[in-house]
C-alpha cells in the first residue's frame, strides 16, 4: 500500500520550469561585456545555475558587483519574455494532486518569483516557495535544498528534486536527496549523467508522461 508518510517533489524554476536559461546567457553575456571582460556565452551557460555573485566569481576568478548589477538590468525586461516549459504546469497540478508538497526551490532573486509565480499559475498546487534571499549560500551548496526541505516539512530521503544543472545535482546530493535532471536547460545528457542523477528525462513533459514510473512516482508507492 502507499505509504501515508509526506514526500515532497522539490523543483527548481529557472531552466526546469521555466524557459530562460538563454535569456539569463545574453544579459550575463552583455554584461561583461559593457565592463570589458571578454567571457563567451558558452562559458556562461556552464556557470548558469550558480547565484550570481559565485557566477562572476567563477567566470572572472573575482568579485565584480557591476557586472552582477548589469545582468539584473538586463535580466529585467528580458523576465518578461519567458514562457513554462511543455508540461510544466501540468507536472505541477499533477503531483500536488497526487499527494506530493510542491517546492519551489529556485537560485533566483526574490524579485523574480513574483515573476515566476505569475507565468507559472499555480500557486494554487505550491506547499512553498524558497529563493536565494532565503539562504546563505546558493547552488552548488545544499542550502537551497535543505530549505525546501524544512518548508515541506519532510526528511530528504521523502523528497526528489527536479533539476537542470549539474548544480542542482551536487546541491541535491549534499542534502541527500535524490535528483531527476532534465536537458530542457540546454547542459548535456552526458554532462548530467556524469554527476549520477537519478534519472534524466528531456523536458517537464517527458517527466510528465514517465511520472509513475520516475523517482517522483516512486515517493507514492
Amino acid at each position: 500500500m502507499p505509504t501515508t508518510t509526506p514526500a515532497a517533489v522539490l523543483l527548481d524554476v529557472d531552466g526546469t520550469l521555466v524557459d530562460t536559461n538563454y535569456l539569463h546567457v545574453i544579459a550575463w553575456w552583455e554584461s561583461f561585456l559593457a565592463r570589458g571582460h571578454e567571457v563567451s556565452c558558452f562559458d556562461v551557460h556552464r556557470a548558469i545555475g550558480r547565484g550570481s555573485d559565485d557566477l562572476v566569481r567563477t567566470l572572472l576568478g573575482h568579485d565584480d558587483d557591476a557586472v552582477v548589477d548589469g545582468h539584473a538590468e538586463r535580466w529585467a525586461p528580458l523576465r518578461a519574455r519567458m514562457v513554462p516549459f511543455h508540461g510544466a504546469r501540468d507536472l505541477v497540478r499533477t503531483c500536488a494532486e497526487r499527494g506530493l508538497r510542491v517546492v519551489l526551490a529556485t537560485s533566483g532573486a526574490p524579485e523574480d518569483v513574483e515573476d515566476f509565480r505569475r507565468v507559472l499559475d499555480v500557486d494554487a498546487h505550491v506547499h512553498a516557495v524558497v529563493n536565494s534571499g532565503d539562504v546563505a549560500q546558493s547552488k552548488p551548496a545544499p542550502d537551497i535544498v535543505r530549505a525546501a526541505l524544512e518548508a515541506a516539512g519532510v526528511p530528504a530521503e521523502r523528497a526528489v528534486m527536479v533539476g537542470d544543472t549539474v548544480y542542482d545535482v551536487r546541491a541535491a546530493r549534499a542534502a541527500g536527496v535524490g535528483c531527476v535532471a532534465l536537458l530542457g536547460g540546454g547542459i548535456g545528457e552526458t554532462e548530467l549523467r556524469q554527476e549520477d542523477p537519478a534519472a534524466v528525462y528531456g523536458n517537464t513533459a517527458e517527466l510528465l508522461a514517465a511520472l509513475d514510473d520516475s523517482p517522483v512516482g516512486a515517493l507514492l508507492r
